[in-house]
Parts: C-alpha cells; sequence; structure tokens
C-alpha cells in the first residue's frame, strides 16, 4: 500500500506541476497579448493561432521573449513552427518540453 500512496503522490505532484506550467503559460499569453485576463478562462484545446485575433507574427516574437525570460530557456528559430502555437495544450507542451 505504501507504494501505491507514493506513486499517487507522484502523479499529483505531476499533474500539479504541469497545471503550474499552464497557468504561467496563460498568464503570459494574456500579458503579452492584452486579454485583460480572457487568457485564465482557456483550456489546454483552446485554439491560438488563427483564433486569437490579437495573435500576430509581432505577439508570436513577444510571447516567445518572455516565455524564455520566465522559464529561464533559449529558444531556436528552428524549433518552432505553427504548430508550436495551434492551441494552448501544443504550447504548454512546447515549454514542458524546453524544461525537460
Amino acid at each position: 500500500m505504501l507504494g501505491d500512496s507514493r506513486i499517487c503522490h507522484a502523479a499529483n505532484s505531476r499533474r500539479s506541476h504541469e497545471l503550474d506550467i499552464k497557468k504561467e503559460v496563460l498568464a503570459v499569453v494574456d500579458e503579452v497579448l492584452s486579454l485583460g485576463g480572457r487568457a485564465t478562462g482557456f483550456e489546454l484545446d483552446t485554439p491560438l493561432l488563427g483564433a486569437v485575433p490579437e495573435l500576430d507574427s509581432m505577439a508570436v516574437v513577444g510571447l516567445l521573449n518572455l516565455l524564455e525570460e520566465r522559464f529561464g530557456f533559449i529558444v531556436e528559430d528552428d524549433e518552432i513552427d505553427g504548430s508550436t502555437f495551434a492551441t494552448v495544450g501544443t504550447l504548454v507542451g512546447f515549454v514542458e518540453g524546453k524544461l525537460g
């Protein structure tokens, strides 16, 4: 039983970490796009590119710069394409991948 408890704790800890990353990514999206808190209601399957008018090419640059600053990683040009910004989930997944 103790092993099961540790597994549950590890799963809950990972889920909590993923939620923290999502929350911070959404805060960055909200700030860069000046959404006035709208992004806090976004889910992982919420479309971004092509669905959020504020997300243009200049906003993508701003998003990447602030994500690099907040999470402490560097994004190389060949690491990103349109699919990175398809949904909240793809953007969160990109950040998680950069964090290892």
